[in-house]
């Protein structure tokens, strides 16, 4: 009995979950906002910003600086490469003549001359050295005799009578 109204129930229940619902409703309505001002583009921007990164942990060396004035921009920026040059870039846009830049590879120290090698002086005498005793290893005094365990096998078990 208790099988039959369960049953009942969960196919009122899965009969019920697909139904519509009971109640209408339209969708909300969607409202625009009002158009913000725009402002206008400046006619004549300018900034400037620098930065400089000098890690020693890792040897990352490199800096820039850029300054915009109206549509005139100019700006360097220089990396140390593996070699140990620096690497400079100078360059220079604006509307009339584009993005022009130069490179120049600046050796960033200059050489140190290495000191003269001199020759070390002779050695005059050096102590004789005796030669180490050569030691045989010793032999064994006994041996141990193997050892023997008798195998064990398991009895047969099961069902069978013997």
């Amino acid at each position: 009995m208790v099988s039959k109204v369960i049953t009942v129930l969960a196919a009122l229940a899965a009969s019920t979950y697909a139904s519509a619902p009971l109640a209408v409703a339209p969708a909300p309505l969607a409202v625009a906002p009002a158009p913000l001002a725009v402002s206008e583009v400046d006619p004549y921007p300018q900034y400037s910003f620098a930065y400089d990164v000098k890690d020693v942990i890792s040897g990352d060396f490199k800096s820039q600086v850029e300054t915009r004035n109206g549509g005139v921009v100019q700006g360097q920026y220089s990396v140390v490469e593996p070699d140990g040059t620096r690497r400079q870039v100078d360059y220079v846009a604006d509307p009339v003549n584009g993005f022009n830049a130069v490179v120049s590879k600046l050796p960033l120290a200059r050489a140190i001359p290495a000191a003269p090698v001199v020759a070390p002086a002779p050695v005059v005498a050096a102590a004789r050295v005796a030669p180490a005793p050569v030691v045989a290893p010793a032999a064994p005094l006994a041996r141990a005799a193997p050892v023997v365990a008798p195998a064990r096998l398991a009895a047969p078990y099961g069902y069978a009578y013997f």
